[in-house]
């Protein structure tokens, strides 16, 4: 009996070394989205280009596919993958725009000096969508389908890769 006890500190140490090798084989860019496979959560939020007083919803969003692209100002990976979102919308990808936590003024500006890609830009100033969604931060994408469906979600840019392995196929078929 002695001697098992001088094995538990081995056995502690390879249960440990499985778990880390578990976690070092992980994606850390995969973060699962509970919204998979699920309507995109009703709101009812202001146009950030809008008039006062103007929302947009969910209602006004289904219809045809689109990507859900949550952006900020303060987010610097959201300037780099800005220009590819508007080489997208010349093709004629429908992409909304959901401005995350950020302030009016400086979003307005951001896409007048850089140029927009959204059909429409929607002004989530609390987060209170992005909770809803299990937004993480920016920038992040959703494909989400003509029914109002959350089929895909992709954290970090959208770059030529990303948008040939995960989004394309769908807009080919639609």
């Amino acid at each position: 009996m002695e001697r098992l006890k001088l094995f538990i500190p081995l056995g502690i140490f390879i249960i440990m070394c499985a778990f880390l090798m578990r976690g070092l084989s992980l994606d850390p860019t995969e973060l699962p989205s509970a919204l998979i496979d699920k309507p995109l959560p009703d709101f009812q939020l202001p146009r950030l280009d809008g008039k006062e007083g103007e929302v947009v919803s969910r209602a006004d969003l289904i219809g045809r596919p689109f990507l859900l692209n949550v952006w900020a100002t303060w987010c610097p990976s959201c300037r780099h993958e800005h220009p590819y979102l508007l080489e997208l919308a010349a093709q004629g990808i429908n992409i909304v725009g959901m401005d995350y936590k950020d302030e009016r003024v400086p979003a307005l500006q951001w896409l007048k000096t850089l140029k927009n890609p959204y059909s429409t830009v929607i002004f989530d100033e609390e987060g209170s969508l992005g909770l809803d969604m299990g937004v993480y931060g920016a920038p992040e994408t959703y494909l989400i389908d003509a029914e109002g469906i959350v089929r895909y979600r992709h954290v970090g840019v959208v770059t030529l890769q990303v948008w040939t392995e995960h989004f394309s196929s769908y807009f080919e078929k639609n």
